[in-house]
């Protein structure tokens, strides 16, 4: 059987992305039972020198939306700019990316094959093919990100399990 690189990068980031989303959810329901203020979740951390679960959700929709525009461009540069501070944002934020990654013709992602890109970052630059980038760099980086936001939320108290952060399964039909 042969996988594509669509294949093997799309789904789950849609999955992935719709479970952050499902998490949104819980937690606005932690807030509202616990008496919990917004900011106090979407600026939660583990410890002082991490980002807080806002970035971590921009993150996660920047290391899948931003890492198949950055492989369109042939450069990944990671964004900079403050993540949204507000639930709505954030789940606004997660839909476009999603939204993004949905509407992909399967064709241009298997395409990216072979193409070579890079990662810039200040002073760093590595060269990548589009496949060795969105496998050992952005998918790593992705999950991260993703399992780290659901981290915090389940460290803050919100009632969430493995099933969660698995959202919806692709399981066969």
């Amino acid at each position: 059987m042969t996988i594509s690189l669509y294949d093997a990068t799309i789904p789950s980031f849609l999955q992935i992305l719709g479970s952050l989303d499902h998490l949104i959810d819980k937690a606005e329901a932690h807030m509202a039972e616990h008496g919990v203020a917004e900011e106090e979740l979407v600026q939660a951390r583990l410890f002082d020198n991490m980002q807080p679960l806002a970035y971590q959700l921009k993150a996660s929709a920047e290391h899948s939306r931003g890492a198949i525009e950055g492989v369109r461009a042939g450069v990944f540069t990671p964004q900079t700019a403050m993540p949204p501070q507000t639930f709505d944002d954030l789940r606004a934020y997660l839909a476009h990316a999603r939204d993004f990654l949905a509407a992909l013709d399967p064709a241009e992602v298997n395409g990216f094959v072979g193409r070579d890109m890079r990662f810039e970052f200040k002073t760093t630059n590595i060269p990548f093919t589009a496949e060795g980038f969105l496998f050992s760099f952005a998918q790593p980086n992705f999950y991260f990100h993703a399992t780290t936001a659901y981290d915090l939320l389940r460290h803050k108290g919100v009632k969430i399990g493995k099933m969660d952060f698995l959202g919806a399964l692709q399981a066969k039909a």
